[in-house]
């Protein structure tokens, strides 16, 4: 008598061969799923940038963004309520970065000037990534007054931040003196007007351009020599960030 087909044994070659050939489950985990909306809307975001930078905000449409991501109109719809909402998140983005310069050199132990350089370098960095149309123009265009109050409050947290820097480097003696807003104003404005004329593919990338303007507005910034009795000296001047002790 032949044994039952539910009792034979199967071979440990035929059970790797079942098991590679397992269709894979479709309900991924929550945390993957999670990763993966949140990969695809800064696609979106991303794609929205560059878009509103090469044609405008007013000429882009959503239409446009979608044929760029090779996706549909209402997938776009999926991440982002419109396009108002997606300059706003362009914005925010390239804001972003330079607000987490402005954390990542509290916790440096260096002159104001370098943790000042540091910020500056970032800030360049962001407007001439494919948001910095979007950080120097979004305040410009039609947005919501809620949207429009959140762009002028978070452009005022980075002003006073370059101000505080300057009024720092001003008291440890590695800044000249200076009038702190008129300073952060004319840094702020050089840097913001990289967006009018960068472009990634010319002769410089956005890091070269952003070194750049740091040494400028460094060797502007330097203490100039003093009248004799001696120079107020940097109180910290380490060759490399230090990390504070917990």
């Amino acid at each position: 008598m032949s044994t039952p087909r539910a009792n034979r044994r199967e071979s440990p070659a035929r059970a790797a061969v079942v098991a590679d050939t397992a269709p894979v489950s479709p309900w991924r985990t929550r945390r993957e799923r999670l990763h993966d909306h949140a990969l695809k809307r800064e696609a979106v975001i991303r794609a929205a940038a560059q878009a509103f930078h090469q044609k405008g905000y007013h000429n882009t449409s959503l239409d446009d963004i979608a044929a760029a991501l090779e996706v549909t109109k209402p997938t776009v719809y999926y991440y982002v309520a419109s396009k108002e909402q997606l300059l706003f998140e362009c914005f925010l983005a390239g804001v972003e970065q330079i607000r987490a310069a402005f954390r990542e050199v509290r916790r440096l132990e260096l002159t104001a000037r370098e943790r000042l350089n540091a910020v500056l370098r970032d800030y360049a960095r962001a407007v001439a990534s494919e948001f910095g149309w979007c950080m120097v123009r979004a305040e410009d265009q039609d947005l919501s007054p809620a949207m429009s109050r959140h762009i002028q409050a978070l452009k005022s947290e980075i002003d006073q931040g370059i101000r505080r820097l300057l009024r720092e480097g001003v008291q440890d003696g590695s800044i000249q003196p200076c009038d702190p807003k008129m300073t952060a104003f004319a840094l702020a404005g050089a840097l913001n007007w990289i967006a009018h004329w960068f472009r990634e593919s010319r002769s410089m990338s956005g890091t070269e351009v952003a070194d750049a303007f740091v040494t400028i507005f460094g060797n502007g910034l330097l203490p100039r020599p003093a009248a004799p009795g001696g120079a107020q000296k940097p109180r910290v001047s380490p060759t490399r960030a230090r990390p504070k002790r917990a």
